[in-house]
C-alpha cells in the first residue's frame, strides 16, 4: 500500500533536485514549460527531500498494510484548537504543568543500556497517557468529512495560480485518498503546479504570530520540522487562516509508530526498527513537554492561539503531518532550502520511478511531470524516493509492496562501556578498522569483512598488544 506522499532525490547538477511527497527536494532548475523530462534518478540529498530516519518492517506494518496515512474515515475532522473554545475537560495549567516536568525528566535522562528501553518506553508511555488523559475534550474538530473539504481546496488553490485541472481527488479504499486523472495525461506532461504562496514554510512560519517566539527560541530555530509542525498548529487553530482550506484536508490521524498501540509496538521488539520507534516516541514526548512549559511562560507565547489549548494529540498531529509530508525547496533567492508543506500535490500517492517533481525558480512555484502514461480514471502516482519499508513505515505510515529499494541497517561496533575499548579500539586502528560503522545503502567497506573476528582472537591480540606496551 502506499500513503499518498513523496520523496527525496537529486539530479547530478548543483542546485538541481527533485520532489517526492513528504520529503523530497525541488529543482531549482529553470525548466522550459509546460513540458520538461523527468530528472535522473534520485541519489541522497537534493533540494525536496523528505526528512526521514530508520524505519521498521515487521508484523506491525504488515497489520497496518491497507491503513494508509491519509486514509479518513473517523466521525470527526481534524481536531483544532481554539483557546480551549468548546472543550470539555477541566483541567488547570499548573495539573499538565506538572506532568509535563516529570515528562521532560523522563525523557531527558541518559540513553538506558541493552535490555531496558522497552521499561523506559512504557515509563514514558504511561506519563503520556496520563497527560492525554487529563487533555481529553479540549480540542474542537472540524465538522463533517474530510472529502467535504476537498471542493474549497481546489476553489482556493486555482483562485492562487496552482492547477486544478486534469484531475480529481479520490478515496481509493485501501490506499486511501489520491489523485485520478480525468483525462489522458501522457509521461513527462507537465500536469501540476502549485506556486509559492501557497506553501506553508518556515519562513512564512518566521512571518507568522509565531514569529516572536521563533525569534527567541533556538530549538524552533535549528529544527526547521518542529517550527512548520508549530506553523501547522497556529494556522489550524485561527478561523481565518490563509492556509485553512488545506489544512481541513489534512488525515485526522495517522498510522506513524507515534498512533501505535502499545501492543503492536512490542511485537517490533524482534525488529531492527524497534530502536527507532523507541527514540521517535521519546522525542516527540521531550518536545511536546518542552514546549508545553514554554507556551505557558514565554513572554513572547503569550499571543498564540495555542496558550489554552496545547495538546500532546495536537502536538502529535501536527508532527506526524509534517513528518509524512514535508519536503525541501529553495528559498525565494534559490541560495538555500527550507522546509515547505505543498497542497494538493501532497495527495499523490507512491509507486516505483523516478523523481519527477522540481522546483521552477523563474515562475516560483513546485512542478510535477507525469511519472508515465496516466488514462482517464487511472490513479496518478508519484515516486518518493528510494526508501526502505522501514523508512516508510516510520516516517511515512505505510508499507509498500515489492519494494525494490527495501533494505535493512548494518551496525558493526565495540561498544564505549566495554572495559577493554580502548585496547580494543587500538587493535582495530592498527588493522584499519574503524571502532563502529553503519551501514544501509551499498556494501560495506571491504576492510569491515574482518570486523567480525572472533574477540576470543581479539583477547589474544589485546595481550600482545599488552606485553608490547610493557
Amino acid at each position: 500500500m502506499n500513503g499518498g506522499g513523496g520523496g527525496p532525490g537529486a539530479g547530478p547538477e548543483a542546485g538541481e533536485v527533485g520532489l517526492g511527497r513528504g520529503g523530497g527536494a525541488v529543482s531549482g532548475r529553470r525548466p522550459a514549460p509546460p513540458v520538461r523530462p523527468p530528472p535522473p534518478p534520485p541519489r541522497p540529498g537534493g533540494w525536496l527531500r523528505r526528512t526521514v530516519g530508520s524505519g521498521l518492517d515487521c508484523g506491525a506494518a504488515a497489520a497496518r498494510k491497507g491503513a494508509d496515512s491519509q486514509k479518513m474515515g473517523k466521525k470527526s475532522r481534524v481536531k483544532t484548537q481554539k483557546s480551549g473554545t468548546g472543550a470539555t475537560a477541566t483541567v488547570s495549567p499548573k495539573e499538565i504543568l506538572n506532568l509535563t516536568s516529570e515528562l521532560l525528566q523522563k525523557c531527558s535522562s541518559p540513553t538506558p543500556g541493552p535490555g531496558k528501553e522497552w521499561e523506559e518506553y512504557v515509563q514514558i508511555r504511561s506519563l503520556v497517557e496520563k497527560i492525554r488523559k487529563k487533555q481529553k475534550g479540549l480540542s474542537v474538530t472540524f465538522d463533517g468529512k474530510r472529502e467535504d473539504y476537498f471542493p474549497d481546496l481546489m476553489k482556493w488553490a486555482s483562485e492562487n495560480g496552482a492547477s486544478v485541472e486534469g484531475f480529481e481527488m479520490v478515496n481509493f479504499k485501501e490506499e486511501g485518498f489520491g489523485l485520478r486523472a480525468t483525462r489522458d495525461i501522457k509521461a513527462e506532461e507537465l500536469f501540476l503546479w502549485v506556486p509559492r504562496k501557497l506553501l506553508m514554510t518556515v519562513e512564512s512560519a518566521k512571518n507568522s504570530v509565531l514569529g516572536p517566539l521563533y525569534s527567541q527560541d533556538r530549538i524552533l530555530q535549528a529544527m526547521g520540522n518542529i517550527a512548520l509542525a508549530f506553523h501547522l498548529l497556529c494556522e489550524r487553530a485561527s478561523p481565518n487562516s490563509f492556509w485553512q482550506p488545506y489544512i481541513q484536508t489534512l488525515p485526522s490521524e495517522y498510522d506513524t509508530p507515534l498512533y501505535f498501540e502499545e501492543e503492536e509496538v512490542r511485537c517490533l521488539q524482534s525488529t531492527q526498527a524497534i530502536h527507532d520507534v523507541f527514540s521517535q516516541y521519546k522525542n516527540t514526548a521531550r518536545q511536546y513537554a518542552y514546549f508545553y512549559k514554554v507556551i505557558q511562560t514565554h513572554p513572547h507565547a503569550s499571543k498564540l492561539p495555542l496558550k489554552d489549548s496545547f495538546t500532546y494529540e495536537d502536538y502529535r498531529w501536527a508532527v506526524s503531518s509534517v513528518m509524512t509530508r514535508q519536503n525541501q525547496i529553495p528559498t525565494e533567492d534559490g541560495s538555500r532550502v527550507t522546509l515547505a508543506l505543498i497542497p494538493l500535490w501532497d495527495m499523490c500517492n507512491h509507486t516505483s520511478g523516478l523523481i519527477t517533481t522540481g522546483y521552477n525558480l523563474e515562475d516560483d512555484r513546485c512542478e510535477c511531470v507525469a511519472l508515465q502514461d496516466f488514462r482517464a480514471g487511472e490513479q496518478i502516482y508519484i515516486f518518493y524516493g528510494t526508501r526502505s519499508n522501514a523508512e516508510f513505515v516510520i516516517h511515512s505510515g505505510f508499507f509498500f509492496d515489492n519494494n525494490s529499494h527495501d533494505r535493512v541497517k548494518i551496525k558493526l561496533g565495540v561498544s564505549k562501556s566495554d572495559r577493554l575499548y580502548a585496547m580494543k579500539a587500538e587493535v582495530l586502528a592498527r588493522a584499519g578498522i574503524p571502532t563502529y560503522v553503519q551501514s544501509s545503502r551499498g556494501p560495506l567497506p571491504v576492510a569491515l569483512a574482518v570486523f567480525p573476528v572472533p574477540w576470543c582472537l581479539i583477547g589474544v591480540l589485546i595481550k600482545l598488544l599488552s606485553s608490547s606496551l610493557s
